[in-house]
């Protein structure tokens, strides 16, 4: 089973077991978090699609850890206006494992 989630303005297919990288949450390392803002479950012989959410569906994950990406260098550069700028960007980001895909509150 698959499901298309919402999280970080940002949407992720995951299964049970993946791994991702989401928008920095403000929870600590092994605390269990639950999305609701699921777009669509594909599963084997039927595929839900929600309207703009499936309604009662949820994917429940933990976190893994906190941390940062990898630095960017941003440099702004004008020629003959004795302009030059340097500047570097880590985004923070929560590295979270899907448990569980519900369809239903009822645990289905």
């Amino acid at each position: 089973m698959q499901a298309i989630i919402s999280s970080g303005g940002k949407q992720f297919k995951v299964t049970k077991g993946t791994k991702i990288n989401v928008e920095k949450l403000k929870l600590n390392v092994g605390d269990k978090v639950v999305f609701d803002k699921v777009l669509a479950i594909i599963a084997e012989n039927k595929n839900i699609i929600g309207k703009p959410h499936v309604e009662g569906a949820s994917v429940d994950a933990k976190i893994i850890e906190q941390s940062k990406s990898d630095k960017l260098t941003i440099i702004k550069f004008k020629r003959r206006k004795h302009y030059k700028k340097k500047q570097g960007h880590r985004q923070n980001y929560t590295r979270i494992e899907i448990v569980k895909i519900k369809e239903k509150e009822d645990g289905t």
